[in-house]
């Protein structure tokens, strides 16, 4: 039997804000992370310019801050991350609207360009799929640790529409919605029978 299912975007979209920034300021000190988007501004600026791709400066950003970190290390500030600062960021019209149609029967996914470790535990709490990016580690001697880049492709813009292809069938779905708040969100909502865009503000 078909069922319906609900696809949104994470930051901006049920967050008030970006929890990328969000969690390197609470993980690193705000003055350490001031001190590295100074530092780091050329590559943003040339993002901004569109001289480089969203994936190379948020790479050059991930390493600047988390290359050769511990996995283990990383994942429990993740942890902590969604249990303390998560709840907070969350706007309460997003998540009444979740509640909604998961009571009709939706399935709810999270489609994010956000790392999945800090995301997995709030949707799992939800009882929400998460789609998200991941993040490439390498084996050491002694541990796992962060490399600093992003494995396979961020998921942002077109990668979102193949990351859910990839793992939806999309025809056995009678009814789509699809949320989210910025133009790499728009091939997402394209997707959908209904979409919404900025619909929490």
């Amino acid at each position: 039997m078909s069922r319906p299912i609900a696809f949104f975007d994470f930051d901006g979209t049920i967050t008030t804000k970006d929890t990328l920034l969000e969690f390197i300021k609470f993980s690193k000190g705000t003055i350490p992370f001031y001190i590295g988007f100074a530092l780091n501004s050329p590559w943003l600026i040339a993002y901004r310019l569109k001289l480089i791709s969203n994936q190379k400066a948020k790479e050059r950003i991930l390493a600047w801050f988390f290359h050769n970190m511990p996995l283990e290390a990383f994942q429990r500030s993740c942890d902590e991350f969604a249990q303390t600062s998560i709840p907070a960021l969350i706007r309460p019209k997003a998540l009444h609207e979740i509640r909604q149609l998961q009571e009709k029967g939706f399935a709810v996914v999270i489609v994010s360009a956000s790392p999945e470790n800090w995301l997995q535990q709030w949707t799992s709490g939800l009882e929400v799929d998460l789609i998200a990016t991941r993040l490439e580690t390498k084996q050491l001697k002694d541990s796992i640790r962060l490399s600093g880049k992003i494995q396979g492709i961020n998921c942002h813009g077109q990668e979102k529409v193949r990351r859910i292809k990839e793992a939806y069938d999309l025809s056995d779905f009678d009814n789509i919605h699809a949320y989210g708040d910025t133009s790499g969100d728009k091939p997402m909502l394209a997707l959908a029978a209904h979409s919404f865009f900025k619909p929490f503000r």
